[in-house]
C-alpha cells in the first residue's frame, strides 16, 4: 500500500504515534521514528523489524529543540531525505487549573511542545516535499482546538492554534500537490492523563473512568486511512471521538461504586 514511501512520525515512542508506526509499518513504509526515548524507539524499531520486515532510522531528539531537529535530519544519508508522509504527533498537556492558578513553566512546555515543535519540524521538512511536488503532512491536534474546556486554558490554545496553523499551510500550499490533514482526537487512553497529571496514576485513571474511550489504534487506523487516499483526495479535517463523548465536557459515564456519573474530565 505504502512500499516505497518514508513517514516520519514524531513522538513516535508511544501512544498514538507508536499505534500509527505499526500501521504504516504494516503497510509497508520504512519510517523515521522521532522522540526523545531511545530505549522505547529502539525497542519499537526491533519489534517492527520482526514482525513486518520495516526499514526504520531513529532520531533521537526533542521536537522543542529546533537545532536537534535540524541535526538529526541533516545527518540522514541521502536516500532518507525524501520524506512522503509527516505526521506531527509529538504533544502534551501539563497541569489542569485556571488560568489564573497555572504554572508558567507548564505553559512554555505546552507551547514549546505542541506548537512551536510542530513549526520546526514542519518548517524542516516541508523544502523537501516542495521541491519533490509532493507529499503529506498531517497534524495530530484535538478536539480541544475545536471548543475550550474548564482548566484547559493553555493547552487549548495550543490545540486551536495547531487547527489554524493546518488551515494556513493548506492555503499556502495549495498548487504543490502537497495535502494538508488536521485530526482532531477527543478522549484517548495513552499516557496523556499521567503527563498531565504527573504521574499520579489515580487522577490519570479517573480520566478514563466509566467509558470505553478511543485507543491509540483508533486514531492510527483514521491516520493511516488520510494517508492512503488518492492523490486528488484530501480528508482536511476530522473529529474522532468515543461514541461516549458529545463534545469536550459531556461524556457518559456508566456508574460505579468508584465514579459517580456526574464526574467530569477534560477532553484530551
Amino acid at each position: 500500500m505504502l512500499y516505497g514511501k518514508t513517514v516520519l512520525i514524531t513522538g513516535a515512542s508511544s501512544g498514538i504515534g507508536a499505534a500509527c508506526a505499526e500501521r504504516f509499518a504494516e503497510a509497508g513504509a520504512r519510517l523515521l521514528l522521532l522522540a526523545r526515548r531511545r530505549q522505547r524507539l529502539e525497542a519499537l524499531s526491533h519489534e517492527l523489524h520482526v514482525r513486518f520486515g520495516t526499514e526504520s532510522r531513529l532520531l533521537i531528539c526533542d521536537v522543542r529543540s529546533r537545532a536537534a531537529i535540524e541535526q538529526a535530519l541533516c545527518e540522514l544519508p541521502p536516500e532518507w531525505l525524501r520524506i512522503d508522509i509527516l505526521v506531527n504527533n509529538a504533544g502534551l498537556a501539563r497541569g489542569f487549573a485556571p488560568l489564573h492558578e497555572g504554572n508558567p513553566e507548564d505553559w512554555e512546555e505546552m507551547i514549546d511542545t505542541n506548537l512551536k515543535g510542530l513549526l520546526f519540524v514542519t518548517r524542516a521538512v516541508l523544502p523537501h516535499m516542495i521541491s519533490c511536488g509532493e507529499g503529506m503532512v498531517i497534524n495530530i491536534a484535538s478536539i480541544a482546538g475545536r471548543e475550550v474546556y474548564p482548566n484547559g486554558n493553555v493547552y487549548c490554545a495550543t490545540k486551536h492554534a495547531v487547527r489554524a496553523l493546518s488551515e494556513a499551510l493548506r492555503i499556502e500550499l495549495n498548487g504543490t500537490n502537497i495535502r494538508v490533514v488536521n485530526i482532531d482526537p477527543g478522549l484517548v487512553e495513552t499516557e496523556f492523563s499521567l503527563v498531565r497529571f504527573r504521574g499520579d496514576t489515580e487522577r490519570a485513571r479517573k480520566v478514563y473512568e466509566g467509558l470505553q474511550p478511543l485507543t491509540p489504534y483508533d486514531v492510527a487506523d483514521l491516520v493511516l486511512f488520510c494517508a492512503t487516499r488518492p492523490p486528488h483526495v484530501v480528508i482536511a479535517d476530522v473529529l474522532i471521538l468515543p461514541t461516549a463523548q458529545a463534545n469536550t465536557w459531556l461524556i457518559h459515564r456508566n456508574p460505579s461504586p468508584a465514579t459517580p456519573p456526574s464526574v467530569p474530565a477534560p477532553g484530551d
